[in-house]
């Protein structure tokens, strides 16, 4: 790199600020912009092919630095310190494991019959029709114990007093854990 290269880059850096200015719309960008299009320049002078248009090279590094940018912050995304701190942070996949451990032992103390009427109603998404023929029973009766199961299921969870971590895995005995609590 020769000392007549510098210096024809010195002379395009007040045209260089002024398109940087109009892409960036910020005066601290766009003297940030002209700064990095400088460096590559320098940097890569080997790429530049004397006799041809000097300005429109280092305009093209400059969009292109600019651009670059852009798509980097996109991907980053910004940082706003108040929407931060106002965001709750994702739990781990164990306190889901815990929920599910927690309603798994509730289910198990459900009576059998039940048990069958939620898995064919509510897990399996079966009508009422459907699983009481899977069942063996009128379709009344499977609505009645899918009602029954559901309200029981959700007063089994609703009582648990002790915290998920501290319960067994199998609580045949619910009313005894309520006094014991």
């Amino acid at each position: 790199m020769d000392d007549a290269f510098c210096d024809d880059i010195v002379n395009c850096v007040s045209h260089l600020q002024r398109y940087a200015q109009r892409l960036a719309g910020n005066r601290t960008v766009a003297d940030d912009l002209v700064q990095e299009t400088v460096l590559r320049a320098l940097t890569h002078s080997e790429q530049y092919q004397r006799g041809t248009n000097l300005i429109a090279w280092l305009m093209t590094i400059l969009r292109h630095t600019y651009f670059n940018e852009k798509r980097r912050e996109r991907r980053l995304g910004g940082f706003d310190a108040k929407i931060a701190a106002s965001l709750q942070t994702p739990s781990g996949e164990q306190d889901w494991y815990l929920c599910m451990r927690d309603v798994e032992c509730r289910f198990a103390c459900l009576s059998r019959v039940q048990q069958e009427a939620l898995v064919l109603v509510g897990a399996n998404g079966f009508s009422y029709d459907r699983a009481a023929q899977i069942a063996g029973c009128a379709v009344g009766t499977m609505k009645s114990r899918v009602s029954r199961a559901r309200l029981q299921l959700q007063a089994l969870l609703d009582s648990a007093q002790t915290p998920p971590w501290n319960r067994t895995r199998h609580l045949p005995d619910m009313a005894h854990l309520a006094k014991s609590a």
